[in-house]
């Protein structure tokens, strides 16, 4: 006595089909899009993990600190991208890579301010936060274009790294 299985699926019906003007059947992969907030904090552990190996390297070598970021981010962005294949079987398509390099510039800068307040509150003394806010005050280009410019890179290597990265590990690619 053979048993035939369930089908949990529903199929689309014709009226939520009609109504929507799409083409394509809900089991596209076009029709469910897959969550970012993983995958941006995939692109944040691995910035994270990057960037205290640099801290640590640090101690011993004097290393550029634009360098470290550079490859921190390109770190992070291996490992979302990685994973993003990894877990979907196919490669991020133009928004998803916009939104995972926002979202993990976001996560960057946020995990920045985190960093730098913590030094400014357990580090800084009152005495050099009052150098610090009076140098600030006196001259605020340098701080300001510093900070669009790091940005600027942060923003850009993001990008080509996502870019670059979901290249070499798409799996329609390697087969062809």
């Amino acid at each position: 006595m053979s048993r035939k299985p369930t089908q949990l699926s529903k199929s689309p019906s014709r009226s939520g089909a009609s109504q929507s003007g799409s083409k394509t059947p809900l089991s596209s992969p076009k029709a469910t899009q897959p969550k970012m907030a993983q995958y941006v904090g995939f692109f944040a552990v691995g910035y994270i993990l990057a960037s205290a190996i640099f801290m640590i390297i640090q101690t011993k070598l004097a290393l550029n600190s634009q360098l470290v970021t550079v490859i921190s981010i390109v770190i992070g962005a291996y490992i979302a991208v990685h994973k993003f294949i990894k877990h979907q079987q196919r490669a991020l398509d133009r928004g998803e890579i916009n939104r995972l390099m926002f979202g993990g510039v976001a996560v960057v800068w946020l995990l920045t301010i985190i960093y730098f307040l913590g030094i400014w509150f357990f580090l800084f003394d009152a005495v050099s936060r009052e150098v610090l806010m009076e140098m600030s005050m006196q001259q605020p280009l340098p701080l300001l274009s510093a900070l669009v410019m790091i940005l600027v890179l942060s923003l850009v290597s993001a990008r080509i790294s996502i870019w670059a990265v979901n290249r070499l590990l798409d799996p329609k690619r390697k087969t062809i």
